[in-house]
């Protein structure tokens, strides 16, 4: 690995999105890396069909590549990473509630030149904690899924984005009472659903 790109991926993601507004593409493709498993691991707490994922994660990638001159305040970008995610998961549902199943289609960004691949991290775990965290896991994430939607919404953002409750109702456009609301009751709803698992 050059000595250049192993500074961008060392350097924090606000300094990577004011680089990337000035047009370092070096810069946007390793926000991009930094920030692609995180849009996948939400968005697999969102979506029931995994086969989804990854062209969901694509378009969300190349939402922050076209878009990132947009933002306005680069501290802010996590809140507009969460507004993309949140209104490209909607988009989603409002699709697939009019029209069948179809096959996606690789994209490239034709006026910046770039293509996008995901690459998930390769964390080492031994067998036996894998195969434990990975059972843990698929309970969670069912449980998760089988939250109402308005629920669910509101657990990933505030327990896997660290999102806070301000925060969680700009992006889903409800009141702070309302957040807490939601999340206390999917909270609830989860523990009974886990009890026996966990």
């Amino acid at each position: 690995m050059s000595e250049n790109k192993l500074a961008y991926k060392k350097m924090p993601t606000e300094e990577l999105v004011v680089l990337s507004q000035q047009e370092d593409f070096k810069a946007l493709e390793a926000l991009i890396k930094k920030i692609q498993s995180d849009v996948y691991a939400t968005l697999s707490y969102l979506i029931k069909n995994p086969e989804h994922i990854p062209d969901l994660t694509q378009d969300i990638l190349l939402k922050v590549a076209k878009n990132i001159q947009n933002l306005k305040n680069p501290k802010c970008f996590k809140g507009w990473l969460n507004n993309i995610i949140t209104n490209t998961y909607y988009d989603f549902v409002r699709k697939h509630k009019r029209t069948p199943e179809t096959i996606s289609i690789d994209y490239t960004c034709e006026p910046l030149d770039i293509q996008f691949k995901i690459e998930l991290p390769d964390k080492k775990v031994k067998p036996i904690e894998k195969c434990i965290s990975s059972e843990c896991e698929k309970f969670i994430k069912e449980a998760i899924k089988n939250l109402p939607e308005s629920f669910r919404i509101a657990i990933i953002l505030r327990e896997f984005q660290g999102l806070s409750y301000e925060e969680i109702a700009q992006t889903t456009n409800s009141s702070i009472g309302t957040v807490k609301s939601r999340i206390s009751r999917a909270r609830i709803k989860l523990q009974e659903a886990l009890k026996n698992y966990i």
